[in-house]
């Protein structure tokens, strides 16, 4: 194509029917709002720009797209498909082609665009159509003997023929743009709605002695849009059986696929098995011959090769090494490093933290701000005490310390190499390389003692 790319995406209306304070295309599929998914098939087709028509609460449109440096437009009333696009044509270039996109269609795939732009030119506009099964409410494309698209009806307009129609307009439509900005013009509103219909500049087209050419989508989905909680729902199921095919495809073992949940980006290498109801979030890296039990959420981590997940846990904005051994029912927050072989147990949390090669939290333990070098072993119910209610601080733990259970360590501390805390202990001052540690009294057993009653 030796003419510039410019993307309108119309994203103006209110989406009544989703019964929300927030705007329609705001709403979610697979983590991401459903006009960033337009917007990303938008930028893999190199366009000069990108124009987005908004509406209904266009101030919260505009701040959540702030970053992309798009442009914004307003269609202050809702007066149809073309009114809106005749609002963004200050932001076309003449000597560019144009491509429509809608702000509720998420899932059109970037080859049945580039198919749909390779086809218009300075004399032919293109129209994305699709043959569905159910096209009840949907606009129909109308051939004429030759199989030559004549024009499109919306079905409010069709009569009882024309609703037979299998094939529909997708509503992504491309075109030069000196063409447009003749056409838009000599749009009239005389149509059941009283709007200005952007499927009738087919047929000024047509009058104009231009080419309109048509291109099929590839899979029936690409054309739907969202309109209620039911479709967004029956979208989001398409997106992850899709996701879920194309990494098993890889060598990826996902033990039922109508349950994996991506929201974001992962990279997940062969010979990785996930178990049931797993999510990733972000951005994700999984190396190969680990294992993702089941109802684990992993969100912006990497998990190197031969490490188990075992399940309940939650891994977020964290490294985790190779050949290690996490939950189940574990925590592991920001910032969290976890050196080869480590081990997390059952009901483990961790924030901040770096944990030596070979050393272990096994039990029942809050471990945050803290270094802990090789072979060290935590026992159960042991927790660094980072926080004095207004500052942070740290814990230092050398090699081959052993840490004895129900233990406290009031940061700042420092518990040198090849130590031993006796358990229950309550550790405020650095304990030197070898040194035991005990701070609990001597036990005194009182006869005698009366349990207290319930009042």
């Amino acid at each position: 194509m030796s003419l510039k790319l410019n993307v309108v995406i119309l994203a103006a209306g209110k989406g009544t029917r989703m019964y929300s304070e927030k705007p329609k295309v705001l709403h979610e599929l697979a983590g991401l709002s459903l006009v960033e998914h337009v917007i990303a098939a938008a930028k893999n087709l190199n366009p000069e720009n990108i124009t987005l028509v908004v509406g209904h609460q266009a101030e919260d449109l505009e701040s959540h797209l702030a970053e992309g440096g798009y442009n914004f437009v307003l269609q202050k009333e809702q007066k149809g498909t073309a009114h809106a696009l005749e609002q963004a044509l200050p932001f076309l270039d003449d000597n560019a082609y144009a491509i429509i996109l809608y702000g509720d269609v998420p899932l059109t795939k970037k080859a049945s665009l580039e198919e749909l732009i390779a086809l218009t030119n300075e004399s032919t506009m293109a129209v994305l159509t699709s043959v569905v099964k159910e096209p009840q409410g949907l606009g129909r494309i109308i051939r004429d003997d030759e199989n030559n698209i004549e024009f499109i009806i919306e079905e409010k307009d069709a009569n009882e023929r024309q609703k037979l129609i299998k094939e529909i307009n997708t509503g992504i439509m491309a075109f030069p743009v000196k063409k447009l900005k003749d056409w838009l013009p000599l749009i009239k509103n005389n149509n059941s709605q009283n709007e200005f219909y952007l499927t009738d500049i087919v047929s000024l087209a047509l009058e104009d002695k231009c080419q309109v050419k048509t291109s099929f989508c590839t899979y029936e989905y690409e054309a739907y849009g969202v309109n209620n909680m039911v479709q967004l729902a029956e979208l989001e199921k398409i997106y992850q059986q899709e996701r879920a095919s194309e990494y098993m495809l890889k060598g990826v073992k996902i033990s039922d696929p109508s349950r994996f949940d991506l929201r974001g980006e992962a990279e997940i290498s062969a010979d990785v098995k996930i178990d049931i109801n797993v999510i990733l979030e972000g951005k994700v890296k999984i190396e190969k011959n680990v294992k993702i039990g089941a109802n684990c959420i992993l969100k912006n981590c990497t998990i190197k090769q031969g490490s188990e997940i075992f399940p309940n846990t939650i891994i977020e904005d964290s490294f985790i090494g190779e050949y290690c051994n996490i939950g189940p029912f574990a925590r592991i927050r920001p910032g969290t490093e976890l050196k080869d072989h480590a081990k997390i147990g059952n009901f483990v949390e961790t924030k901040k933290t770096i944990i030596g090669q070979g050393s272990k939290v096994n039990h029942l333990s809050y471990v945050g701000d803290s270094e802990l070098g090789e072979g060290v072993n935590i026992g159960a119910g042991t927790i660094t005490c980072n926080y004095d209610g207004v500052n942070k601080f740290k814990t230092t733990i050398g090699n081959n310390v052993f840490i004895g259970s129900n233990t406290a360590l009031v940061a700042p501390v420092i518990v040198g190499n090849g130590a031993t805390v006796g358990a229950g202990s309550t550790i405020t001052k650095d304990v030197k390389a070898d040194q035991l540690a005990l701070t609990r009294n001597k036990q005194n057993n009182i006869d005698g003692w009366k349990r207290p009653s319930k009042k």
